[in-house]
């Protein structure tokens, strides 16, 4: 089968096209003709050598998690009906980069009747990681929120999300072009944080969805009344906003901290999946490469000038 391997850590030019042997599904398995790849902003760091540590590469590797297609064959013990399933899953955390990849049965997402694929493999993680957010920080209606990285593949979901729980969503994105996707996804306003005092345009919010973290981030929590929320999904800037605890208690400010079981974490995929298929949810995907444009699709992503999800297609 035709792949993309990571021979070493580095750039994105050490992402090289080549062949692998085609998996086969073990005991508790499922073989999935792969159609999209969804790619990351973490599996750029991965590639560096520098991602989360319980989830580092260890080179020669395929990388990659999320996969979306039809299900070719199924191993010992597995539904044989599964087969010409439409499906999307993770693999673990490598594999994805590939025409065909082996993964386990129960972690499986059948996509809807009606879902097109390539909009359910945008939703895998970024689905499953808009819902949780918006759970935990609970905005009422008529709450003002803001969402960072609003442009981006979670905070386009979450800006729909906000607005369907009542509140009025500020965007907060990098350039004029980014705030006009938040506004076409329904934002109520949009604000660049690469100009000098966005933070004052803005205004005061009772909740802060924080993708960008450091600078931006630490600014977004100087806007939240007493009694707001504060919670972090991502770090564009390349860390954290480090948000002290003490700092936030003498604000009368929430740290939200999410927490789920595996099991509330497909519940959160499922719930994502379904309200796309209803079409009360819709992922933007900003751009598509070729399998062998992997490294294309890095460069792209490291670039800051994507919006929404980035896939790769494969068939």
């Amino acid at each position: 089968m035709r792949a993309v391997w990571l021979k070493e850590f580095g750039g994105p030019e050490v992402l090289v096209p080549g062949e692998a042997p085609d998996p086969v599904p073990g005991e508790g398995q499922v073989l999935v003709a792969v159609e999209f790849v969804n790619i990351t902003f973490v599996e750029t760091q991965m590639r560096a050598g520098s991602g989360p540590a319980p989830v580092r590469l260890e080179p020669p590797v395929i990388p990659g998690n999320g996969v979306g297609g039809v299900v070719a064959a199924v191993g010992p013990d597995v539904d044989g009906g599964l087969v010409g399933r439409r499906v999307v899953s993770g693999t673990g955390g490598s594999g994805a980069y590939a025409e065909l990849v082996a993964v386990d049965a129960a972690g499986l997402f059948e996509v809807p009747g009606g879902l097109p694929l390539d909009d359910a493999v945008a939703l895998l993680a970024d689905g499953r990681t808009a819902t949780m957010m918006l759970s935990a920080a609970r905005p009422r209606p008529g709450q003002r929120v803001l969402v960072e990285a609003a442009a981006g593949g979670v905070g386009t979901l979450l800006v729909q999300l906000a607005k369907a729980a009542g509140a009025t969503v500020v965007a907060a994105a990098g350039g004029a072009r980014k705030g006009e996707v938040a506004l076409g996804v329904g934002a109520d306003e949009a604000v660049d944080y690469g100009e000098p005092g966005w933070a004052a345009k803005a205004g005061e919010v009772d909740v802060v969805f924080d993708g960008v973290g450091g600078e931006v981030g630490r600014e977004a929590f100087t806007l939240l009344r007493p009694g707001g929320r504060m919670v972090s999904f991502g770090l564009a800037s390349g860390e954290w906003a480090g948000v002290a605890e003490e700092d936030a208690a003498e604000r009368g400010v929430t740290l939200v901290q999410p927490g789920a079981t595996p099991e509330e974490l497909r519940e959160f995929t499922r719930s994502a999946l379904a309200e796309a298929a209803e079409g009360r949810l819709r992922p933007v995907i900003g751009q598509r490469f070729p399998l062998d444009g992997a490294a294309d699709a890095h460069r792209a992503i490291q670039s800051r000038a994507t919006v929404g999800k980035t896939l790769l297609e494969v068939r």
